[in-house]
């Protein structure tokens, strides 16, 4: 169900809630959180789609914010049900001086005693902890692969970094890093002497991969750029060298990675790019700040050096 509420206030939007969760039958009681999503129309959509998924797994209230130039006016959207999928969805369009403060947009929709997630899926603040939806944000979810240069994005980010800050770029890495960890729990057992971690330039993920290799192992680790036009952009490969002879994991094809390691045959392992909604969902399991992600954006970050090869 999709109720529109045009030229309407934040008051008349949180009792139009009201009513329809007494009318309707939504319940509002399992809501395990609010995320609040700060996003451009064009990107709205999309950003909700993927909250909608997330929702199965985490039940909660989605307030989305776009603003934009004009006469003071505020145009809301409310979607309930099927429309919202475990959720309930208030979509909040503020034009001019009535977008002027997001902070008071939002707070008077908040559920009660509930922690609060901010994300920003494209342009993020410069120092998300410090703008008005971060202010309120137990977390807050970046995403620097939508940056125009992804290696000052994540220098800012460093830079800016306060507990509770994460970016999608280090949620991609999940799998990646699952799937060294494994490799390395396994005999021999010998010490790591060189890594090499290759991958697209438009890939923060590569960045964030070879920052956390350089913390783990301590070692000094090379990454380059790479040319995507014959495979899919994101992290190519990890060479991983030790006396016995080197390990690589590479994804030669979208989707299917190949794990070569001496005396060993070659394994396939399916490896695809993560989509929105699975990075989204795994954000939401925790509200906790993320440490090592803190460390590695910016000790991590500080210490690895430049790409061997520019974009």
């Amino acid at each position: 169900m999709i109720i529109d509420l045009p030229d309407t206030t934040v008051s008349q939007v949180a009792k139009q809630l009201v009513k329809v969760r007494e009318e309707g039958g939504a319940v509002a009681l399992g809501r395990v959180l609010t995320l609040v999503i700060s996003a451009r129309n064009g990107v709205a959509e999309a950003a909700i789609d993927a909250a909608n998924d997330a929702s199965r797994e985490h039940p909660m209230r989605v307030i989305v914010l776009t603003t934009g130039e004009g006469d003071s006016r505020l145009d809301a959207q409310i979607r309930v049900g099927g429309d919202a999928g475990a959720s309930e969805v208030v979509v909040l369009r503020a034009f001019g001086d009535a977008a002027s403060n997001e902070e008071s947009l939002i707070t008077g929709l908040l559920l009660p005693d509930a922690p609060v997630v901010a994300w920003w899926p494209e342009a993020a603040p410069v120092a998300p902890a410090q703008s008005p939806l971060g202010k309120i944000a137990q977390r807050r979810i970046t995403d620097a692969a939508t940056a125009s240069d992804v290696r000052d994005r994540l220098a800012l980010l460093g830079e800016t970094h306060a507990p509770g800050d994460t970016d999608l770029a280090w949620t991609r890495l999940t799998h990646w890093r699952e799937q060294l960890a494994a490799v390395l729990d396994q005999p021999p057992y010998e010490p790591i002497t060189g890594v090499e971690v290759r991958g697209a330039a438009a890939s923060p993920s590569t960045a964030l991969l070879a920052a956390w290799l350089q913390m783990a192992l301590e070692v000094r680790v090379r990454w380059s750029y790479e040319d995507p036009e014959h495979w899919e952009e994101g992290i190519k490969s990890v060479r991983l060298t030790r006396e016995s002879g080197d390990i690589l994991l590479e994804r030669p094809t979208p989707g299917v990675a190949v794990l070569t390691q001496p005396g060993q045959p070659n394994h396939d392992l399916h490896l695809p790019r993560r989509t929105l909604r699975e990075c989204l969902a795994e954000e939401l399991r925790r509200l906790d700040p993320d440490v090592l992600y803190g460390r590695v954006i910016t000790e991590g970050w500080e210490k690895l050096g430049p790409p061997e090869t520019g974009e």
